[in-house]
């Protein structure tokens, strides 16, 4: 069944919840308790996750649909070193993992270890043995190290004296724990890149000639510990995609074919969020990227009018705590004049984008690559005659809307790359695309790339929401 929404515009300040009764149907049904149906169950640790179409009303009506709680990073922060970082460090083959923070240039992984607040130079040091298990120490300025205490997650932090060389302190500790492999932030992937040419200049001379050789890139260490989300991390995204979905919505049953432009539809979407108090999940000039024209790739809204027959597609995501990001795109067809639902040769094309996102979602389990997941989607591009799609079928989602992870892509390539070749493991969190592409009469391209979020579970993968089942109608009468 298709959901039609209204051809009117009221006033913006009145348009909360107008017309979005008409479509929320459209993105999949909600149990009698509210909670989706989430596909194949995730086992204990990853329970029913709550639905995206009545949750997602009742967040988008509230005035603070993700109020402030100090305490809650810091809580889960410090679980997440406790429960997963000496895991990471084990599978990474990793003895010992450096990081060094200061003021003003501070690392980007900061904020995920307690160093955010840092203001001489300070190292936090984690060290694990072979089965996972975690001990952690900080170096700080003796002016620092009380505060640094009280709040840190960190087993332990030791008060540098003044005029002590902090790099001399750090090689100090080395050489009494003589780890093995030793990681630290260089790389190219920025989040594992944040020690500087100096700092690693300085670093090696502290340490000498024997331990500098012990020195790795810390990018399997990130990328396996901030890859995986725990399941209060995945609570909170999959109420964020609920409130993504809703919006969306809402935006669509705004439209007057023939009046409204793209950039309006984008411009509502920014009203809502600031009347919400959420933030962009990333570039505010791309987000979102509202487009009823032909394929644009990642960009902005133009004022481009939405005519009946169109396709929009609108790709959009919100940041919430300041720390967790969705990315969820809905597509909506335009009515002609005379019709009442889409055309059978687009109804066709919407059938095999959902086909495409099906088959992606049922490869997700763990032990599998990214590129077995992109494998999947690519075999039912074929068998349905879509144009070659470029893009991967999708990317881990969380901190970023670009997040750390297996890459679900490479297949169309015919290769494998270090990303897509990660396997999926339980508790990574992915947006995913199910597409479908064709060239339109003018020679330009147009391809569906409804976006869903899910999470790997024990024995395969849940929805965070429930997934979009038909195309958002708008217009007609």
């Amino acid at each position: 069944m298709n959901f039609r929404t209204e051809t009117r515009r009221p006033p913006l300040s009145s348009l909360l919840l107008v017309g979005v009764s008409l479509v929320l149907a459209a993105c999949g049904p909600a149990g009698d308790s509210g909670e989706a149906a989430t596909g194949r169950s995730g086992g204990e640790s990853y329970p029913a996750l709550p639905g995206g179409t009545e949750l997602g009303a009742d967040l988008a009506a509230s005035p603070d649909p993700f109020p402030d709680d100090p305490t809650l990073w810091p809580s889960i922060r410090e679980e997440r070193i406790r429960t997963l970082l000496g895991p990471a460090m084990a599978r990474a083959g990793v003895d010992a993992w450096v990081v060094l923070a200061r003021e003003n240039a501070n690392d980007p992984i900061a904020g995920h270890i307690g160093a955010e607040n840092a203001g001489g130079l300070a190292a936090f040091l984690f060290f694990a043995d072979g089965d996972g298990n975690l001990s952690s120490l900080a170096l700080s300025p003796e002016t620092e190290s009380t505060a640094l205490a009280e709040v840190s997650p960190l087993d332990e932090v030791r008060a540098v004296p003044r005029g002590t060389n902090l790099y001399e302190a750090l090689a100090d500790e080395l050489r009494a724990r003589d780890p093995r492999v030793i990681a630290v932030n260089s790389s190219r992937r920025n989040i594992a890149d944040g020690l500087s040419w100096t700092q690693r200049e300085n670093l090696e001379e502290a340490l000498g000639p024997e331990l500098t050789g012990r020195l790795i890139s810390s990018e399997d260490v990130v990328v396996e510990w901030l890859a995986v989300k725990l399941p209060r991390e995945v609570e909170i995204m999959a109420r964020a995609a609920a409130l993504t979905e809703r919006l969306e919505l809402e935006a669509y049953a705004t439209i007057v074919p023939g009046e409204t432009t793209d950039a309006d539809v984008a411009r509502f979407l920014k009203m809502r969020m600031a009347e919400l108090g959420v933030t962009d999940g990333w570039a505010p000039s791309q987000n979102p990227n509202v487009n009823s024209g032909p394929d644009r790739g990642h960009s902005h809204s133009t004022e481009k009018v939405i005519e009946p027959g169109d396709v929009i597609q609108t790709d959009f995501g919100i940041k919430v705590h300041d720390i967790w990001v969705t990315d969820i795109q809905r597509f909506a067809y335009v009515l002609r004049p005379g019709e009442t639902e889409a055309p059978p040769e687009m109804q066709e094309r919407w059938e095999a984008a959902r086909e495409g996102s099906r088959a992606s979602f049922e490869a997700m389990r763990p032990g599998v690559t990214g590129w077995d997941v992109d494998k999947a989607q690519r075999d039912v591009l074929e068998a349905r005659g879509s144009i070659p799609i470029i893009w991967g079928t999708g990317h881990p989602v969380g901190y970023w809307a670009h997040d750390l992870g297996p890459g679900l892509s490479g297949a169309a390539r015919g290769r494998t790359e270090p990303a897509t070749a990660r396997e999926l493991q339980p508790g990574h969190t992915f947006a995913f695309d199910g597409f479908f592409g064709w060239t339109r009469e003018d020679g330009t391209t147009k391809t569906i790339s409804v976006e869903e979020m899910a999470v790997v579970t024990e024995d395969g993968a849940e929805w965070l929401i429930p997934p979009q089942e038909e195309w958002v109608l708008v217009g007609g009468r």
